[in-house]
């Protein structure tokens, strides 16, 4: 039973008209970022076949959209912060709603929209929801969607590809996109900018090219290998890089990323988690959408209709992840999620190069399904813990920059692996089905091993007290206070 002292909180949040209308909104939108993170992967294929492009180059169509989202995405949480969480919401859609005729500028100027929109969007939900149990409900539904997302991605890319081409899913967010921009102004109120403070410029222009030095790198080592000259002069330029960003934030006034926060262990320990969850889901589904398609020799509707068992899986799931983060707490919750991540892909990669979905696909594609749903859904809860609300788009900003820049790294380094792979087995006699299926095998290995590195962060960094309760009673002391 609810006491006294949340009553008000309670009756504040009830009070704000159309607020669960507004959330399919916000959650509209989330679902874009996440879908075009991951549309594209069926029709890499037949892009590449009619581009003449090769796998490492394949997978700079999806790195062209996560490294700007991950890079700027620090930036977008305070410029929201700064001019409002609604105004870089409606900006952020109506630049992603933009699809032009340059394939790689085309998913750059989309990865910089999400990055506007993704903070922005969480920020509105923290605002909107401040009642503790409305809140998790909203956030179960977040991270649902973040999870539906993916799996749905490679489901819609298959059908519209088969149907209409593979240039049909860059124009997929316009309506979307559209319908978000006209119902946000009627269901979600002007909010109040925050404070005209200087914004860390020299410091997001430190990460942002940091990053994309160190993934550049990372790529170019399938051609130039690990130790050439020229691995060795990237990867030295982007630590050098990253060492500045660290210590522009240690003496600016107004810090794109307050080093302080990481003192926070649940927001240590969900970073983290996040990195590389993003590394593991974004190799999974650029592996197993061009196996199916290089290997099995499903045609894109075939293999977009594959992913349904995963899809449906993460729903249900994700309905009864809230009931278990009360039984169990959220540390317990999103370990066990990210291991049963784990086992699915393991699973996945014992998958030959004649496999049959329903004996070798089926199963661990409901197990993957049922681990993402877990993991998404709890660590969205986990990152908004301990958090004031005046740096709340930078907290989700930071959330969704560790999953981005993990996306982007953990492509850039499993693609290579599995290029090399392959190239060795190749050069060793092997035929090409083989060589390819032992590839994409190393692919669902490595995202397996950073699904369990994930697990013991999460048990060994976050507090063992974070329970339902914590975070309510958390939430309740912010919002009064």
């Amino acid at each position: 039973m609810m006491n006294s002292k949340t009553q008000p909180m309670s009756a504040a949040s009830s009070a704000i008209p159309y607020r669960w209308w507004a959330l399919i909104a916000l959650a509209l939108a989330q679902f874009l970022v996440v879908l075009d993170a991951s549309i594209v992967n069926i029709a890499l294929p037949s892009l590449g076949a009619e581009l003449h492009l090769d796998t490492t180059t394949l997978s700079w169509v999806i790195t062209a959209y996560v490294l700007p989202f991950g890079g700027l995405l620090l930036l977008g949480g305070r410029l929201s912060d700064r001019y409002g969480h609604r105004r870089l919401f409606i900006a952020g859609v109506a630049g992603f709603a933009n699809s032009g005729a340059w394939l790689l500028t085309s998913r750059a100027v989309q990865g910089a929209s999400a990055a506007l929109l993704a903070p922005a969007a969480l920020a509105l939900l923290t605002k909107l929801f401040m009642d503790p149990q409305d809140r998790a409900k909203a956030l179960g539904i977040w991270g649902a969607v973040a999870g539906i997302g993916s799996a749905a991605g490679v489901l819609l890319g298959g059908v519209l590809t088969s149907s209409f081409g593979w240039p049909s899913v860059f124009f997929v967010n316009v309506p979307i996109g559209l319908l978000v921009i006209v119902a946000t102004p009627l269901l979600i109120a002007k909010d109040k900018p925050g404070e005209r403070a200087s914004l860390d410029m020299p410091g997001a222009a430190a990460v942002t090219a940091g990053i994309v030095t160190l993934v550049f790198a990372l790529s170019e080592t399938e051609r130039v290998g690990w130790t050439s000259p020229l691995t060795l002069t990237l990867a030295g330029v982007s630590v050098l890089l990253l060492a500045a960003f660290v210590f522009i934030e240690r003496s600016a006034k107004n810090p794109l990323m307050p080093l302080g926060v990481f003192r926070n262990k649940s927001v240590l320990g969900d970073n983290l988690e996040m990195f590389l969850i993003g590394g593991a889901t974004t190799g999974l589904f650029f592996a197993l959408s061009v196996y199916m398609q290089q290997v099995l020799h499903y045609d894109a509707m075939k293999a977009g209709l594959t992913q349904l068992p995963l899809a449906g899986a993460l729903v249900v799931i994700a309905g009864a992840v809230p009931a278990l983060v009360k039984k169990l707490g959220t540390r317990r919750t999103l370990a066990a999620s990210l291991l049963l991540l784990a086992a699915g892909l393991i699973w996945l990669s014992l998958a030959p190069s004649d496999a049959s979905f329903a004996v070798h696909l089926l199963g661990p594609s409901i197990v993957i399904g049922i681990g993402l749903g877990g993991a998404f859904v709890a660590g969205t809860e986990l990152s908004v813990h301990g958090v004031a609300d005046s740096e709340a788009g930078m907290a989700s900003g930071l959330v969704n920059t560790s999953q981005q820049i993990g996306g982007a790294i953990g492509l850039a380094v499993l693609a290579t692996i599995s290029s090399t792979r392959t190239r060795d087995l190749l050069s060793n006699g092997i035929a090409e089905p083989q060589a390819l299926t032992s590839g994409f095998a190393w692919v669902f290995l490595g995202a397996a091993a950073f699904s369990i590195i994930g697990a013991v962060i999460v048990l060994k960094v976050v507090r063992p007290s974070l329970s339902r309760q914590n975070i309510d009673e958390s939430i309740t002391k912010r919002v009064r206070g």
